[in-house]
């Protein structure tokens, strides 16, 4: 396990790309909350976030994007939500701190005798070694690390800007669901287990990891606020337009308006600590934007 993301990873395991690794990772409090009488005040908050690796691609170099490929999450029968005192927008409103417990069978998730619905298990904690600053994986930032981004579930491809030989690619944080914003800070945080395929695109990377669907691509940017974050990711994503795909920026700007949607993947404002804003553009894959990044170099 790792417990920050930064220049100077050590891999446990390296593998050539088209290989498939199965990952086991903790909850994101590291089994320290296990009943609705454990209380996230109650923690060692130094054992957050966890993610399990890092695993280093032969021939993955500075400049290269990593492609990691999730094909399964599978999480174990049970996870807890909580509110933490000072974060997110309803704070004031609730009593804080609380735990509750999820039980996740059958593909649904149980929140009480009344209410159940979907399960969408997704990992959290996505990211690979920094350019320089060493980062808890409670942050996110250009290395991937929290995106928090719901969509990172079985068929989601995200492709890591590489910065150091190896890529050095760790996964954690696994939810059994979440919704898209994350307002109270937590998902159902679920151990489990995560199939990932690991490939590499040669001499093409983006700023910040790029994921893609199999209707549309997602960049993303990150800010401590709102507005910062998504003027970011709006940048990256013209500027993926502008290089791979040939647009005018002119064209990107009025594209990304009438043809793609923001949104924030974490909307847990406020947030004592720094913690920031995950911005992304869904981009649809049309004939003009098949993808984030052409194939042919």
């Amino acid at each position: 396990m790792v417990w920050s993301f930064g220049p100077a990873l050590e891999p446990v395991l390296e593998v050539d790309p088209g290989a498939v690794v199965t990952f086991e990772t903790n909850d994101c409090f590291s089994g320290q909350i296990r009943s609705e009488d454990d209380l996230v005040t109650d923690i060692d908050l130094d054992r957050i976030n966890s993610a399990t690796g890092p695993v280093a691609v032969r021939g993955a170099m500075p400049g290269d994007s990593l492609v990691a490929e999730i094909l399964d999450v599978r999480p174990v029968s049970w996870g807890v939500a909580t509110l933490i005192p000072g974060f997110g927008q309803l704070i004031e409103h609730v009593q804080a701190p609380l735990t509750r417990r999820f039980e996740v069978r059958d593909g649904e998730v149980r929140m009480s005798d009344r209410v159940s619905f979907p399960a969408r298990p997704m990992v959290g904690v996505v990211g690979v070694a920094t350019g320089g600053d060493t980062l808890s994986n409670g942050f996110a930032g250009p290395h991937g690390g929290n995106l928090d981004d719901h969509l990172h579930g079985p068929g989601a491809r995200i492709f890591f800007p590489v910065r150091q030989p190896g890529g050095l690619f760790a996964v954690g944080d696994m939810h059994a669901s979440m919704g898209d914003g994350e307002i109270c800070f937590t998902g159902v945080e679920i151990a489990g287990e995560v199939d990932v395929r690991f490939d590499l695109l040669k001499e093409r990377q983006a700023t910040w990891p790029v994921t893609e669907l199999v209707d549309r691509w997602v960049p993303h940017a990150t800010a401590d606020a709102y507005d910062e974050a998504l003027v970011l990711c709006a940048e990256e994503a013209s500027r993926l337009l502008v290089e791979q795909w040939g647009f005018t920026t002119e064209d990107a700007f009025v594209f990304l308006s009438v043809a793609c949607d923001a949104g924030v993947a974490q909307a847990c404002k406020p947030a004592p600590g720094g913690f920031g804003t995950i911005a992304r553009f869904s981009i649809p894959k049309l004939r003009a934007t098949p993808g984030p990044f052409r194939s042919e170099n």
